[in-house]
């Protein structure tokens, strides 16, 4: 079950990528930590996706919980992620969180930047 924390549920955060987290999270021993998802000018497509680990949430981060983990979001970030859905895959080409959003207009082969 998502929950969301200040905001409306406008991002999906999916059992896949809360539990991989949680598993990071037990291995780092460090229970304080929260997924924080951000956005950062540059990639082939224009902005690209980040990912990491943080202790600290700021007044106007949106968090978003599922299975007990906590994924934060910066106000920035948030605006061309509304609506996006961030995920957990594994597959041939190895393992790595993904976001599927619907604001991108174009997107570049790797996934990890996009255009808006």
């Amino acid at each position: 079950m998502t929950e969301a924390i200040n905001q409306e549920p406008s991002m999906v955060f999916t059992d896949s990528a809360a539990a991989k987290v949680k598993s990071l999270i037990e291995e780092d021993q460090n229970d304080n930590l929260k997924l924080r998802v951000f956005i950062t000018g540059g990639g082939c497509a224009g902005f690209s996706y980040g990912f990491s680990f943080d202790e600290a949430v700021a007044d106007d981060d949106t968090t978003i919980v599922n299975g007990g983990v906590t994924m934060v979001v910066d106000p920035m970030s948030f605006q061309y992620l509304a609506g996006s859905e961030v995920d957990y895959k594994e597959g041939l080409q190895g393992s790595q969180f993904v976001i599927n959003n619907p604001n991108a207009t174009t997107t570049c082969g790797c996934g990890s930047s996009f255009s808006i």
